[in-house]
């Protein structure tokens, strides 16, 4: 299959454990406790296939049951799994985090695997199989912070990556100042929350707005920056910065979020939608997925 768009990142299991209780430092509590494939690059992909795209992954998979098990799930739902870099060594990387009334406890994520990987997820773009740097890959391409700060310095100077249309997610607040590389980059448009923002650009932002605005001054091509259930903020260089206010709904659900109203706004730019369109049409599919209902 020819993909539509490229998802760069970490590709996992998440193991969530959820009560409806409110949680503090030692809490031992009734829930459930789910494994289903993660990872931000996996959560991206998740989304654009339900939105009927076919996304490809680059992500380091190991050849343990668990990674075999990972692909096999991918495959069911229409992912393009031929350019993963399969380890013998390595092995499939893991997410772990608590979730409570109150929103997140904790999480772990052990992305060692994708970062010993390095550039050796990348080698589908040089030789040919996806891309060269005499014909590079022109289409979109999902990145997340969960790639070493050397591999996103490099993607941010690398001629294989010239003529694509990057969209770039921090995996994590402790992870955004990764991101620092693609900054100025012309192509690439920001997906972050208001602390990554701040992080990002150094300084304490009161407002989604108020970060946007921060961001494209320090060189950003296009930004969004979500706050939780406050106003959102889109901005574009020489264009300026619109806000919109998510829909209100009752949390059930975070680990994902992010992800699922980035892959929505990429589905939403791709089919031309204005930007006022695109920026509520990712609101309301993040709003729906943090509800836990199922969407339409």
């Amino acid at each position: 299959m020819t993909p539509d768009i490229l998802c760069i990142g970490s590709v996992l299991w998440d193991i969530i454990g959820r009560s409806s209780i409110a949680m503090r430092l030692g809490s031992d509590v009734p829930g459930r406790i789910t494994r289903l494939p993660g990872g931000v690059a996996m959560n991206i992909a998740m989304t654009l296939a339900r939105f009927g795209l076919t996304p490809a992954l680059l992500s380091a998979v190991g050849q343990d049951e668990e990674g075999l098990e990972l692909i096999a799930a991918c495959q069911r739902m229409g992912m393009v799994t031929d350019h993963l870099y399969r380890s013998e060594d390595l092995p499939t990387d893991r997410y772990m985090a608590i979730e409570g009334a109150n929103g997140l406890i904790a999480a772990i994520a052990d992305a060692h695997s994708l970062e010993a990987a390095g550039d050796k997820i990348l080698r589908p773009l040089a030789d040919g199989r996806l891309g060269s740097e005499a014909h590079p890959w022109s289409g979109m391409v999902a990145l997340d912070g969960n790639l070493t700060v050397a591999l996103l310095s490099e993607i941010a100077h690398s001629p294989l990556f010239a003529h694509a249309d990057l969209r770039v997610a921090p995996a994590s607040p402790g992870k955004a100042e990764r991101l620092l590389p693609l900054l100025n980059h012309p192509t690439a448009t920001l997906y972050v929350n208001l602390e990554e923002a701040g992080l990002i650009g150094h300084a304490r932002y009161e407002t989604a707005a108020d970060a946007a605005e921060g961001l494209l001054a320090h060189g950003a091509a296009q930004v969004l920056v979500t706050n939780g259930g406050k106003a959102c903020a889109e901005g574009r260089k020489g264009a300026g910065v619109i806000t919109a206010a998510p829909p209100p709904v009752m949390v059930t659900r975070i680990t994902g979020a992010g992800d699922t109203f980035m892959a929505a706004h990429i589905v939403a730019d791709r089919q031309g939608c204005s930007r006022e369109v695109a920026l509520a049409a990712a609101l309301q599919a993040a709003a729906t997925y943090v509800s836990g209902e199922q969407p339409s």
